[in-house]
């Protein structure tokens, strides 16, 4: 792994004094005990340790800074909008270091779209993220209530990023069937698609589908290096080096200490890393124009 390429991380945060209100929105339709009155991060099963739970600071802002600044991200994709503003807040304070993102949920019809298209005016919006299994009620990837947002993407350029695969929270995995993305791809062919979370167990089909779809690409937002689908591994030093991107998930389920310790043992080759950690994500997000 390469020093000095200035990475772009396609998945960081903020911490949080108050988790459980931050994760409400998927805990409010899950039905065990553990997600509903235990866990604070609602995919605290899988991790062993969560950065975020032990994370006391008055600046959280500063603090990913000071995170990014000690682990070479030189820019961050972050999330703004929903009713909270520290996403403003950090573009404002470090508008060189973040690139701002939103979410759009597709049971809200027009007024998502109208509050994207705001968003997008207002702050340079390069991303949508999306949650289907996470959606309230649950809205699947090729579900027609997500089209209007597909539209809405390609006609302003950027790329959503969509979370595909069995989910970490105990929600129903059902909207989130990597085939299901064929479809979305066939109807538009436009859009800049890219996978979150790993598309497990479902790896195969991402990596078939990825060599089909000009415009589909996968990111690791989620799991920690050592754990990174082979097949999408293999994928990305052959075929793939232009569709796999570099996304950590700080502070969430993993540190950036975590990550970048591992992160040399992937086994890219040296023309890969470069795309891996940043042009990828720079070419995706058009901030290479």
């Amino acid at each position: 792994m390469p020093s000095g390429i200035g990475i772009i991380d396609t998945m960081i945060g903020f911490p949080h004094s108050d988790m459980k209100e931050v994760y409400s929105f998927i805990t409010r339709q899950t039905k065990d005990a553990q997600s509903k009155d235990e866990f604070q991060f609602p995919a605290e099963y899988m991790f062993k340790q969560v950065p975020e739970k032990d994370i006391q600071t008055t600046d959280p802002v500063g603090y990913t800074i000071e995170q990014m600044d000690r682990w070479g991200v030189e820019r961050g994709l972050i999330g703004i909008g929903g009713g909270s503003d520290i996403g403003s807040d950090a573009l404002k304070r470090y508008p060189d270091r973040f690139i701002p993102g939103t979410g759009c949920d597709p049971n809200q019809g027009m007024t998502a779209i109208r509050e994207l298209v705001r968003l997008y005016e207002t702050y340079g919006v390069r991303a949508v993220d999306a949650f289907p299994a996470g959606t309230f009620p649950q809205v699947a990837i090729n579900d027609k209530k997500m089209y209007p947002v597909y539209a809405k993407c390609v006609e302003l350029g950027i790329p959503i990023f969509c979370t595909a695969g069995v989910p970490g929270p105990r929600l129903k995995f059902e909207p989130q069937r990597v085939e299901l993305i064929d479809e979305v791809m066939y109807d538009f062919p436009e859009l800049v698609f890219v996978t979150r979370h790993g598309t497990e167990p479902w790896a195969d089909l991402a990596v078939k589908l990825m060599l089909k779809w000009p415009g589909l690409h996968f990111c690791t937002s989620a799991f920690a290096p050592k754990y990174y689908p082979k097949a999408v591994m293999d994928f990305a030093n052959s075929r793939g080096a232009d569709k796999v991107i570099y996304a950590g998930y700080f502070p969430m389920g993993l540190s950036l200490e975590r990550i970048m310790t591992e992160m040399p043992n992937v086994g890219f080759r040296d023309e890969v890393w470069p795309k891996f950690l940043r042009t990828n994500a720079l070419r995706v997000l058009g901030l290479d124009r």
